[in-house]
């Protein structure tokens, strides 16, 4: 293995999930009431959330149009505040960062593949660091594709240089993780941080945790 391609959210980043269960609980929403209006990352090409992250929606025009689903599903809520306070509660994991900086030592391209959206100047400055750590940082919002779409698949890995044979992929989200691996790459689904990384540091025969 040449390469590991890190989604963001939920794996470098801590996951949103918990913070948008925190935020339905606080304003009386039904349990996943968000992710029904999101609608799945699959039967819902052309959703509001889909067009934000393949950059086709302005966050501004997503808040409109999602407030608008929210209010046909006979529930009221502010989206801006949900998508403000979410990028606000949104940290690298330390762990992580690590990991990725004992790849990059031990010779091995490191790229990250992150579903995400255009964001204020402040959010934007804050994963400037971020991008800094990575040899390849493809962002759906900035190439007009999201995972599942194998086409950013084979962009990250075109930018890398390399065959999917030659990667391993880091998600969070099955859908994700299959698509990857119908390509030929290698996958690991990360539901605990650390023990992804063990998994990750076997197939390597790297430590990448102490």
């Amino acid at each position: 293995m040449k390469a590991v391609i890190f989604d963001l959210g939920g794996v470098v980043l801590e996951s949103p999930l918990h913070f948008i269960t925190e935020f339905e609980k606080a304003r009386g929403l039904p349990e996943n009431f968000v992710a029904r209006v999101v609608g799945g990352y699959a039967s819902r090409p052309d959703g509001p959330w889909q067009k934000l992250e393949r950059g086709e929606l302005g966050l501004e025009e997503f808040c409109q149009a999602f407030d608008r689903e929210i209010v046909a599903m006979g529930h009221r809520m502010s989206t801006a505040e949900m998508m403000n306070e979410m990028s606000e509660r949104t940290f690298v994991r330390p762990v992580m960062l690590e990991a990725i900086r004992r790849l990059r030592a031990s010779q091995r391209k490191v790229a990250a593949l992150t579903n995400n959206w255009e964001t204020n100047d402040e959010q934007n400055e804050r994963l400037n660091g971020l991008r800094a750590e990575f040899d390849v940082f493809v962002e759906s919002c900035k190439v007009g594709m999201r995972k599942p779409d194998p086409r950013i698949y084979e962009m990250t890995l075109a930018e890398l240089t390399l065959e999917a044979r030659d990667a391993v992929f880091l998600d969070d989200i099955g859908k994700n993780l299959k698509a990857a691996k119908t390509l030929g790459m290698a996958t690991i689904k990360v539901v605990e941080p650390v023990a992804a990384l063990r998994e990750l540091g076997k197939l390597l025969s790297l430590e990448l945790v102490d």
